[in-house]
């Protein structure tokens, strides 16, 4: 127990530069937050000497934030509880039947999930340019739904570690196909279900290439394109770039800090069953 403890000490005060360096970005953009520009320019790892609060105000009453938080609210929660819902049904019928097709499909989209998405950005913008689906948010939405290959991978390999003869079992009791997904595999799949939902709305959230390509009018704008757009041509007003950085930060940062307990819940229940 002794050497465990000591182990433990050790690992900890290793660990506490390593805490420092990674939280020194947010220190500074937060202190500067309440900042005016000049302080900021002039001091800015410094406490602030005047704690100023016109920064907040400025970001709501000089751009439209309250509208790009509302059109990021909107793309995060439509695409992911979509591609949740694609990933879980695509993976239900590849793990309880598996044959030949189902093994070639799970192949191709294998292939599909190693290639990048930036090289298939051309074809992609000629492709909703064709169906007019750019600078709309549900063409957006459609794009997204790509990610639900990976939430595909993320249940199959959840939906190894339940047992099969629950569906049989039901299947003998008259239950349908999709009564079986519905009632009872789709239930047991919470945890992997909740870690595919924070993984791919922090994506979403965050996205910041596909947005600037296929979102092109102010009224769609996303939080992270506001926060582009707030920075001019020539000079940059810092204070009011980092508030807006800490106002699209918080939102994903509380449903992380919330949720974090599911994430390893759904990785190592479906790393160490399966």
């Amino acid at each position: 127990m002794t050497g465990s403890l000591k182990r433990s000490w050790i690992l900890d005060i290793l660990m506490l530069p390593v805490g420092i360096v990674m939280f020194f970005p947010f220190y500074l953009i937060i202190v500067n937050t309440f900042k005016s520009e000049h302080e900021a320019i002039s001091r800015p790892m410094s406490l602030p000497g005047e704690w100023v609060f016109d920064n907040y105000k400025q970001v709501f009453e000089q751009t439209p934030i309250l509208q790009s938080f509302s059109n990021s609210l909107i793309l995060t929660v439509c695409s992911v509880l979509v591609m949740v819902l694609i990933g879980a049904m695509a993976a239900y019928p590849v793990v309880f039947n598996p044959n030949r097709l189902n093994r070639l499909v799970t192949l191709y989209l294998l292939a599909g999930f190693m290639i990048p998405f930036q090289t298939t950005l051309i074809p992609l913008f000629q492709l909703m340019t064709d169906m007019q689906l750019v600078n709309k948010l549900y063409g957006l939405i459609l794009l997204y739904l790509g990610g639900a290959v990976f939430v595909f991978f993320l249940m199959m390999g959840y939906m190894r570690t339940i047992p099969k003869d629950l569906s049989e079992a039901a299947i003998i009791d008259g239950c349908s196909i999709w009564g079986i997904f519905w009632r009872i595999i789709l239930p047991l799949l919470k945890p992997i279900t909740v870690t595919s939902i924070i993984f791919q709305a922090m994506w979403i959230w965050n996205d910041f290439l596909a947005p600037l390509l296929f979102l092109s009018s102010r009224s769609n704008a996303t939080l992270v394109l506001e926060i582009y757009k707030a920075k001019g041509e020539f000079t940059v007003n810092w204070p009011m770039f980092m508030t807006m950085t800490v106002i699209t930060l918080v939102p994903i940062f509380i449903f992380f800090i919330l949720m974090q307990k599911q994430i390893v819940k759904g990785i190592v229940g479906g790393a160490v069953k399966g």
